[in-house]
């Protein structure tokens, strides 16, 4: 009867691993194709989210209490929060269509809401740019805010910091009291509105 032909031990555990180099390119492939597709999503998402391009080129819808624009003799004209570096110059902004026009490189005052010193809602709002509201996120509860008219400046302390979506426009109705509210997109590609309210400094 014929021996049988033992292989060297080293060629016995040749082909062991080498299945195993196979399983493993394999798996490599798996997770490199599953992270090609998350990626490819990321990309994609955004696009596929149905945006309104009236809302993005005018953020805020005004309340309908807000229709009519009017002078104000003690406008708001420069917002300085020293404690996220925001000075702003600010300029008046008219009712267009139902909505306030934006400013690309001010603030802007929503005309027909509060004045400065006022029992009212003043409403102060900008781009979240650098440059503009990018640092209003970073606003903490009872810091300072100047609001400066052309005869006199006011001084606020935040009370409040929240965030909306563009519907819910009761945050800039009329108040019975004096209130500064500073209006700014946040969230994920803009979707919400950013809402920091103050009250004057006692």
């Amino acid at each position: 009867m014929p021996k049988k032909k033992v292989l060297p031990s080293s060629k016995k555990a040749a082909y062991p691993k080498t299945k195993r180099i196979k399983n493993n390119l394999m798996l490599n492939r798996i997770i490199g194709l599953f992270f090609v597709i998350v990626a490819l999503g990321f990309l994609l998402i955004p696009s596929l989210i149905p945006t309104q391009k009236q809302t993005d080129k005018n953020p805020i819808s005004i309340n309908s209490s807000l229709y009519l624009s009017k002078f104000v003799a003690n406008n708001p004209v420069r917002i300085l929060i020293p404690s996220v570096q925001i000075d702003l110059a600010i300029v008046d902004a008219k009712v267009v269509n139902g909505f306030w026009e934006l400013s690309e490189n001010t603030a802007s005052y929503g005309l027909g809401s509060g004045e400065p010193g006022q029992k009212n809602n003043t409403v102060i709002f900008a781009h979240a740019r650098q440059g503009l509201f990018y640092n209003l996120k970073d606003v903490k509860l009872s810091d300072t805010i100047y609001i400066f008219t052309k005869n006199k400046w006011y001084r606020y302390n935040v009370t409040k910091i929240t965030s909306v979506y563009p519907n819910q426009i009761e945050v800039i109705k009329p108040t019975k009291t004096e209130t500064l509210t500073l209006y700014t997109c946040t969230g994920f590609a803009d979707q919400k509105r950013l809402i920091v309210q103050a009250v004057p400094h006692n």
